[in-house]
């Protein structure tokens, strides 16, 4: 995730931007004496409002996957891939963050299809949080994607003092060399095994990582 983390440099996190509707996630920034985290690998389908539903992909909707864009679907059709897990407006950077273990996020740029929610004409700029309906789940604990690193998430060297996210169990691309083993507010807080400090955002901002 999506990689991430942050432990003397910053971690590099890919970012999902689509012309409608897309899977999104942000790059990382450096802070003294550490690397920032990222997200897990962009995808480069739109999405499309599809009229299905009263609210377009509302919190335990499906949408599909298409090589050209998404589209709202109900949950027990064939063409259902995933299902959101949490919705909300405006920019992603400005809201709330999505559950730990989601596995991508959709962007929704304002939309004005012949038939929206409320009538009004048009579909506010939002985005929604994806759980794949099957297997794999890169946003699990180790997985190597999502928009959000984790414990049990592993981070490989990318180079110019970044990091990247990559499966743990080293089917990656690139084999992990550590891995976020505890969640702490401060630094000081990590176990002295610490070798990586990771940005985790949220009340336990600082990962801790060690080598693996």
């Amino acid at each position: 995730m999506r990689g991430r983390g942050y432990a003397g440099a910053p971690a590099a996190l890919p970012v999902l931007l689509l012309a409608v509707l897309t899977a999104c996630q942000s790059p990382a920034g450096t802070t003294e004496g550490g690397r920032l985290g990222g997200e897990g690998p962009a995808s480069s389908a739109a999405a499309r409002p599809s009229g299905y539903g009263a609210v377009f992909l509302a919190v335990g909707e499906c949408s599909s996957f298409g090589t050209v864009s998404f589209a709202e679907v109900p949950c027990t059709s064939e063409r259902a891939a995933a299902r959101v897990t949490a919705r909300h407006d405006g920019r992603a950077g400005d809201g709330p963050p999505c559950p730990e273990t989601t596995d991508f996020v959709l962007h929704i740029s304002e939309q004005r299809p012949s038939s929206d929610e409320d009538g009004d004409g048009t579909v506010p700029r939002g985005y929604a949080c994806m759980r794949n309906l099957q297997p794999p789940h890169p946003g699990d604990p180790g997985g190597g994607g999502g928009p959000r690193t984790i414990v049990g998430d592993c981070v490989h060297e990318a180079g110019d003092g970044k990091v990247r996210e990559t499966a743990c169990d080293g089917t990656g691309k690139r084999q992990p060399q550590y891995e976020v083993v505890e969640a702490v507010a401060r630094r000081s807080q990590c176990p002295p095994s610490t070798a990586l400090y990771v940005r985790l955002g949220g009340g336990h901002p600082v990962g801790c990582a060690r080598p693996v």
